[in-house]
C-alpha cells in the first residue's frame, strides 16, 4: 500500500493554512523570512517524498547516515546559539499536507544526534516536525567537560528552545500558528518529554514519553554498578555474554514464562519472577560451557537485586527477561556512566571509572546538574492547562528498569494526592510485556512509537487503534 493512500486515515481533520500559498516557492524563499534571534539558517530545501537524504556531516556515533523522506516537505536546518559557547543544530521537516499540528521529537543516550527517522515519521503523519542534536555532536559526553552551558542544553534548554523556534518557524512558513502541540520520544527522549511536562507545561498539549530515563542520576549510578558485581573478564564471577543469552535467558524463561498461565516466550509481569539460577550450577567435576559455577550463580542473584547507595534504596532491579541482550555484563565500564563521571561529576577525562562506589554515586546524586534527575511528582501545572501525558515501558527493557516508570507513576499519585481514576484524566501509564528498550523484543511491541514500531514497510500503520501517537491526538482533540 502506498504512502499517499494511507495518509487520509491519519490526518484526522486536515487544517489548511490561513493563507493560500505555493508550497514549493514558499519553501525556496522562506530562509529570507526567518527572523529568529541567535539562529543561522544553513538550508531550506523542498524535498519530494521518496528522496534518500544523506547526512555526511553527521557524527558516526549517531549511526544515521541517511533517511528516506516519506512525504513532500520543506526541510529547514539551522544552528541556534544558546550562549557564547553553546548551541544546537535544529531541523524542521514541514509537510505539504500539514494538519495544523506541531511535533517535537527527542533524543537517545547522551543525546547528540537528531533522530531523522522521527522527523520522517512525524512529517508523513502531517505534523510540522522538529528535532535538535541537544547541544552537541555525537552520542558522547565529552562536550560537557568544563562547559556547563552545553550541559544545560542537554538537561533541558535545547529541547525547550527548539520548541519555541519550531513553533515560530511553523507560523512563519504556513502563515498561521499550530492548533495543537505534541511530543514523541523514548529513553533520553522520554526523560526530555517529562522534563517538559514538569518544567515547561505550556510547551505541549500531548506528550508520549517512552521508557523514560528519569531519576537520571540514580540511573547513571545503577548502570555503573554492574561491573562491580560481574567483575572483569578474568574474574571468577564473570560470565561470557553468550552464556547470558544462551544459558541464563532460557532458564529465566523456563522458570517465569508460565506464571501468567500461557507458554509464549514472554514474561507477562516480571515483577512476579523471582529467578533462581542454582539449577544451572555444574555437577562437581563436570565443568562445561553449558553450566555455571557457584560463584557465577551468586553473581547472577546479585545482578537481579535492587540498587542501594550507603544502605538507602536508590534504583529498582533490572528485570528478569532482559538478559538475552546483556548490555551491562561485558566486564568493561558502560559507556554512559563512564562519560558522565569523567566529564561531569569529576571533570577529569582520565578518572578511573572501574572502581566507582557509594561515595561516587552519592556525589552524582548530590550534584544533579540543572535538576537533570527529572523526578518531580507535581504535574499540576500541566494538568491544569488540560495537558495529556502518556508513558509506556517495555517489561524486557535492558537499559532502563521498567520498575522505575512504576515508581514515577506512584510518585505522581502520592505527590498530587490523586487516585488512579483521577490520574487517568491526564496521565496514563502502559506496561508493554516482552518489549525491549523502546522497541523490539519477544512481545507485541509495535505500537506506532517510531518508524520501526509503525508496523509497515513504508513507515505507516493504518490502524489507529495500534498507533500510540495518533491515540494521543485523539485523546487531546476528541477526549477519547
Amino acid at each position: 500500500m502506498g504512502t499517499w493512500n494511507l495518509l487520509p486515515v491519519f490526518l484526522l481533520g486536515f487544517v489548511s493554512p490561513a493563507r493560500s500559498f505555493d508550497f514549493n516557492s514558499t519553501c525556496s524563499s522562506i530562509a529570507s523570512q526567518i527572523a529568529i534571534p541567535n539562529a543561522t539558517v544553513s538550508l531550506a530545501d523542498f524535498v519530494p517524498a521518496g528522496t534518500n537524504l544523506t547526512f555526511p556531516d553527521n557524527d558516526p556515533s549517531c549511526a544515521r547516515p541517511s533517511q528516506i523522506a516519506l512525504a513532500d516537505m520543506c526541510r529547514i536546518a539551522m544552528t541556534v546559539a544558546t550562549s557564547n559557547r553553546s548551541g544546537f543544530d535544529f531541523e524542521a521537516w514541514l509537510p505539504r499536507n500539514w494538519t495544523g499540528r506541531f511535533l517535537s521529537t527527542g533524543n537517545g543516550g547522551l543525546s547528540g544526534c537528531i533522530q531523522f527517522e522521527d522527523l520522517a515519521y512525524g512529517s508523513v503523519l502531517g505534523f510540522a516536525t522538529v528535532g535538535t542534536n541537544n547541544g552537541h555532536d555525537g552520542d558522547t559526553g565529552q562536550f560537557f567537560l568544563n562547559n556547563p552551558d552545553v550541559l544545560a542544553d542537554f538537561a533541558f534548554r535545547a529541547i525547550h528552545t527548539g520548541v519555541l523556534v519550531g513553533k515560530n518557524l511553523t507560523k512563519t512558513f504556513y502563515g498561521s500558528p499550530h492548533n495543537k502541540s505534541y511530543y514523541l520520544g523514548c529513553s533520553t527522549g522520554g526523560r526530555q518529554g517529562l522534563k517538559s511536562v514538569q518544567g515547561f507545561p505550556e510547551d505541549f498539549d500531548g506528550v508520549v514519553a517512552g521508557s523514560p530515563a528519569i531519576d537520571f542520576n540514580h540511573l547513571i549510578d545503577w548502570t555503573s554498578h554492574f561491573l562491580g558485581i560481574t567483575g572483569n573478564s578474568s574474574a571468577p564471577t564473570f560470565l561470557p555474554l553468550e552464556q547470558w543469552a544462551n544459558i541464563v535467558h532460557p532458564d529465566v524463561i523456563a522458570q517465569c514464562d508460565e506464571i501468567d498461565g500461557v507458554k509464549d516466550g514472554v514474561i507477562e509481569d516480571p515483577n512476579l519472577c523471582d529467578y533462581d539460577p542454582s539449577g544451572l550450577i555444574c555437577a562437581e567435576g563436570n565443568q562445561t560451557d553449558t553450566c555455571i559455577t557457584e560463584a557465577q550463580a551468586g553473581m547472577i542473584k546479585k545482578v537481579f537485586q535492587p540498587f542501594f547507595i550507603e544502605g538507602k534504596f536508590a534504583y529498582p532491579r533490572i528485570q528478569p527477561g532482559t538478559e538475552d541482550v546483556p548490555i551491562f555484563y561485558t566486564g568493561e565500564p558502560f559507556v554512559y556512566p563512564r562519560d558522565w563521571f569523567r566529564f561531569v561529576v569529576y571533570s577529569d577525562p582520565n578518572h578511573d571509572v572501574t572502581t566507582l562506589s557509594d561515595k561516587d554515586w552519592a556525589l552524582a546524586e548530590e550534584l544533579d546538574p540543572f535538576n537533570i534527575s527529572t523526578w518531580s511528582g507535581d504535574l499540576s501545572a500541566f494538568r491544569d492547562r488540560q495537558g495529556k501525558l502518556l508513558t509506556y515501558h517495555g517489561q524486557a527493557d535492558q537499559l532502563v528498569s521498567s520498575q522505575n516508570s512504576e515508581r514515577y507513576y506512584h510518585r505522581v499519585e502520592t505527590t498530587m494526592g490523586l487516585d488512579n481514576v483521577e490520574l487517568d484524566e491526564f496521565f496514563r501509564f502502559f506496561r508493554i510485556s516482552g518489549m525491549g528498550h523502546c522497541f523490539t523484543g519477544a512481545g507485541a511491541w509495535k505500537i506506532g512509537q517510531n518508524l520501526l514500531g509503525a508496523g509497515s514497510s513504508d513507515g505507516l500503520n493504518s490502524d489507529l487503534e495500534s498507533n500510540i501517537l495518533m491515540a494521543m491526538v485523539r485523546w487531546v482533540e476528541e477526549g477519547i
